[in-house]
């Protein structure tokens, strides 16, 4: 290992990087005389000595399978306490030599951020909303990191602040408003806050009437929290003590009569492999609890004016569904896929609580499952239910009445968007709010007023620098799959584009854990689509963008299916002339990190540069880790290599850490967090040490690893933008853009 001192004498050198000698390509003519990339230059490693670090003897069995595993010692056996010196000091090594790669382009840095700041409202605020005779708002103070919320009566129209985020932050380098709940009698305040970045959030009770803190200690809580409806307690989620899993539900009383408990247990998950979570309907008259695993829920219910009562098990594991529920009119509705992959929705009776609510025979059908129609999501309110489905890949909302007749159907302006239902705070209201967007429309607020039909226009994001989506394109790709597949693409750029291969790209893709990618605005991509860039999403299976067989197909033994689609989807954009080969910069983050992984295993020659954000890497190691709080759950989207061998041998054929060769690799960034409990330190750390001994080129690697922070890095909505300006940097670089 090299030496501590490696670090002072790194950042102290007026580095003459040489790095970059990089032009934006190297270019021959074809005979139909339009120019073809045949080769691009890439960014090169510093004259500075790249950190080094030793490769130590260590290596797995399983299955009579044994994997090299030099890296391992990274991992520090006691975290999350990671204080190993050699460990801390190799962290040191590579920070400090990203910093040096950095600084001969803070020129870049600062005008990529002073770009963003310039599109950041710096007043913003958000549109209000009404709940029990007050009207809630935030705003942003100037040059403020972090929200100040405004509330007013309405009743005498005073305002005041009730949670100061920016006050709170003080003094702290990470902070995260969990989330947040007001007393039934608007006098108190419960909500929870991060300042390490681990995600186990402190609780705090606050009278809103006289400025108290009261004596209500809630420690190593979860996100979610909220008063009982009555008013008497707050339920919130506890962490386990030693694995970031929540492994109860609890009602934390808020004054006690003499003998009875201050804190108790509600639900509780003894299984490791299910995460444990709770909803109030939107009615108010039921406590929820899911507890997931891919695929997998099981909800059971409690009348929320009878936390004692014995829970009704309405969905459960043995079911193996997914599903959802929320609540109106005497009756529970529920999306559930367990007679068609796409979920129908069903009506329980719910008039008085009992066994007799899981009686399945009882519950009518009201929405068919269907293999055009995914349903997505459902809120409920006291006249109606709004649902929004997908069809085709394009998001639909409608209005249903309680038998799931359509009373009105939302219609948008654009052929490529995002909409979903938006925060309505009240179950008695006569709007719908919904958000909608595009990649070239910016985040748009509107109010469906039901009577007459019409949107009214609540909020659009301000560019205070200026922003004309005139100037823009975007469109919808298909793109044919090795298997037949029609894979989705999401693509978006300036209109003076051109469509002869010459433009660099961005390519992005997640494609895990059925969370589908929308084709959503960004107001820091304008920085790339100005500079010539295109951005491009691929949708590949593993998400749900086209429905929940899409997911189903990309995970598992299916998992190649992601991973090949997204080389797939770059040959396609290759072939109909959007960009070239080695021309395309590719980016994800945690499970779109491990795709990242993966490309850059699978196809390294395709890709001018690679970021791997907070990437899951080393999915070998880390599944068959039983001790790691989110390994068991994870079991079912990526397979059990502790009691499978056919698993182990699937894992290991494109476990990215476990397959890096001997040979050349695109230039890359990589970033981590320290006290990550989603994706753990050692991961990028171990990928990045393992591929700067193994690789052959002299191609740019370079490590972010946050000494104070988790999985999300920077807090503060300028500490995410600084971050984001030295990722845009580093893809604009690897092109030869330097301004």
């Amino acid at each position: 290992m090299l030496s501590r001192k490696f670090s002072t004498l790194l950042a102290a050198t007026a580095v003459s990087t040489a790095l970059i000698g990089c032009s934006p390509a190297n270019q021959t003519d074809t005979t139909a005389g339009e120019p073809v990339a045949t080769e691009y230059t890439r960014m090169q490693a510093l004259t500075a000595p790249a950190p080094t670090v030793e490769a130590r003897e260590a290596s797995i069995t399983h299955h009579g399978i044994t994997v090299e595993d030099p890296y391992q010692w990274l991992r520090d056996s006691s975290y999350p306490d990671t204080d190993d010196p050699d460990v801390i000091g190799y962290l040191e090594e590579e920070n400090a030599y990203y910093q040096a790669f950095l600084e001969p382009h803070r020129g870049l840095v600062d005008k990529l951020f002073e770009e963003f700041k310039g599109r950041v409202d710096e007043n913003d605020t958000s549109v209000p909303f009404v709940r029990n005779g007050y009207e809630y708002r935030w705003e942003f103070k100037p040059g403020n990191d972090y929200r100040t919320r405004i509330r007013k009566n309405l009743e005498t129209g005073e305002e005041s602040v009730f949670l100061d985020e920016q006050a709170l932050s003080q003094g702290h380098d990470y902070f995260v408003l969990g989330g947040w709940d007001i007393s039934p009698d608007n006098n108190l305040i419960v909500y929870i806050v991060d300042t390490s970045g681990d995600e186990r959030y402190t609780g705090v009770v606050k009278d809103l009437t006289t400025g108290e803190i009261l004596p209500i200690d809630i420690q190593n809580a979860s996100r979610g929290i909220s008063f009982t409806p009555d008013g008497t307690g707050i339920i919130y989620s506890k962490l386990n003590d030693e694995r970031w899993q929540t492994e109860s539900i609890n009602l934390r009383t808020l004054a006690p009569a003499d003998g009875e408990e201050v804190d108790r247990i509600i639900f509780a998950e003894d299984d490791t492999q299910y995460f444990l979570g709770f909803a109030i309907t939107s009615d108010k008259k039921w406590l929820v609890k899911y507890s997931n695993r891919s695929g997998n829920t099981e909800i059971s219910v409690l009348p929320s004016d009878n936390l004692a009562a014995e829970p009704v098990v309405l969905v459960s594991k043995a079911d193996n569904a997914s599903a959802r529920i929320d609540a109106a009119n005497d009756a529970i509705f529920m999306t559930i896929n367990d007679q068609h992959v796409n979920s129908r929705m069903v009506k329980i009776p719910a008039a008085e609580f009992g066994p007799h609510m899981a009686d399945k025979s009882t519950w009518q059908t009201i929405i068919e499952g269907s293999d055009e129609q995914y349903l997505t999501g459902f809120r409920t309110f006291a006249d109606h239910i709004a649902l929004q489905s997908s069809v085709n890949g394009l998001e639909k909302i409608r209005i249903l009445d309680f038998d799931a007749n359509v009373l009105d159907e939302l219609t948008f302006p654009e052929s490529v968007y995002q909409a979903s239902i938006g925060f309505n705070a009240e179950y008695s209201q006569d709007y719908l709010r919904v958000n909608y967007e595009s990649m070239i429309t910016p985040d748009t607020v509107f109010d469906y007023h039901l009577a007459s039909k019409e949107f009214e226009t609540r909020k659009v994001r301000k560019i205070p620098s200026g922003y004309n989506s005139d100037d823009y394109r975007t469109e919808r790709l298909m793109a044919p799959a090795r298997d037949g597949a029609m894979i989705p693409i999401s693509i978006v750029y300036h209109k003076s584009f051109e469509k002869n291969g010459q433009a660099p790209m961005s390519l992005y893709a997640y494609g895990a854990y059925g969370a589908g990618m929308s084709p959503s605005f960004s107001s820091e991509r304008i920085s790339l689509l100005d500079r010539g860039f295109s951005f491009a999403i691929a949708h590949v299976r593993g998400g749900d963008e086209m429905g929940y067989q899409w997911y189903l197909d990309g995970k598992l033994k299916k998992r190649m299916n992601a991973f090949n689609d997204f080389v797939d989807v770059a040959n396609y954009l290759i072939d109909e002339q959007y960009v070239s080969a080695g021309n395309i910069s590719i980016s994800g983050r945690s499970a779109g990190g491990k795709m990242m992984g993966a490309m850059t295993i699978q196809a390294p020659e395709l890709w001018r540069s690679v970021i791997l954000g907070v990437p899951f890497v080393d999915v070998l190691n880390t599944m068959l880790d039983a001790s790691l709080p989110l390994t068991p759950p994870e079991w079912q989207e990526w397979g059990n290599p502790i009691e499978s061998k056919e698993d182990f041998e699937l894992l290991l054929s494109y476990s990215p850490y476990d397959n890096i060769t001997a040979r050349e690799y695109p230039p890359m960034m990589v970033t981590g967090g320290l006290n990550d409990p989603r994706v753990t330190y050692w991961e990028p750390a171990k990928w990045t040490a393992r591929m700067r001994n193994t690789k052959t080129d002299n191609n740019l690697l370079v490590m972010r690893m946050n000494m104070g922070a988790g999985h999300f890095a920077n807090s503060g909505r300028y500490g995410r933008l600084a971050d984001r300006a030295e990722e845009y940097a580093f893809q604009l670089l690897a092109h030869g853009i330097t301004e």
